[in-house]
């Protein structure tokens, strides 16, 4: 699948490696604009950007003003950062067709996450994207599973989980790299709660349960026989 293309725009040069690093881990290609002006100008010349992450406070142009702009034809999912806290500055966003409005300073994780949800959202990724793996099919585009046709009844945790198996199957993953992939952010809690989840799932997906194999000391296993 080719790689959704993303616009970071902030004045800090910080701010911007910070964010593009974690969306380039992610497997994004990234555009950078250290500006308004400079941010219009690499939106207009391409037109496969899916994605931009617009901060507030900039010179020359501002956030709002870029937004404006681009909201003049181009509906593109557009997230906001801010420094302030302002209720105000949130209802603008909103009032202009922002879709997130995520307040400084953030985890780059969670704003990965958002991204994430956003490009589902809107079907620049997932579409039609269907996994499946003896018997059990993950349809990301519609959030369902199935095993053998029957849909099953998972919570948002369990699909996500069950999702992160099927497609590193035959991949050993540890418990912190599940954590870190499926809950997208950093968790503070016992990484064995990972151990309770897979205990629901495997008795929601019956005798394929035992497609997800233990690795004691380690995580699991999702593995066909």
């Amino acid at each position: 699948m080719k790689k959704c293309k993303i616009l970071v725009v902030d004045d800090e040069s910080r701010m911007r490696k910070l964010v593009s690093d974690f969306l380039i881990k992610q497997g994004y290609e990234v555009l950078e604009a250290g500006d308004g002006e400079a941010a219009l100008d690499i939106f207009y010349a391409d037109k496969e950007i899916q994605l931009i992450i617009l901060d507030v406070m900039m010179p020359k142009l501002d956030g709002w003003e870029v937004c404006r702009e681009i909201r003049k034809d181009s509906k593109i999912p557009i997230i906001m950062l801010t420094a302030r806290g302002d209720e105000r500055d949130e209802l603008l966003g909103f009032e202009l067709g922002v879709d997130e409005y995520i307040s400084k300073p953030f985890s780059p994780k969670i704003l990965v996450a958002r991204v994430e949800a956003i490009l589902r959202r809107t079907n620049a990724i997932g579409a039609d994207d269907i996994l499946s793996a003896g018997g059990i099919e993950i349809n990301k585009t519609s959030h369902t599973a199935s095993i053998d046709g029957k849909i099953m009844d998972l919570s948002y945790k369990e699909f996500e989980l069950l999702t992160y198996f099927l497609e590193n199957q035959g991949i050993a993953l540890s418990r912190e790299k599940i954590l870190n992939s499926v809950w997208n952010y950093d968790y503070f809690g016992d990484a064995r709660t990972i151990d309770t989840h897979v205990k629901k799932l495997r008795s929601k997906i019956g005798e394929k349960g035992e497609y997800i194999k233990t690795i004691w000391g380690m995580g699991y296993k999702f593995e066909v026989s």
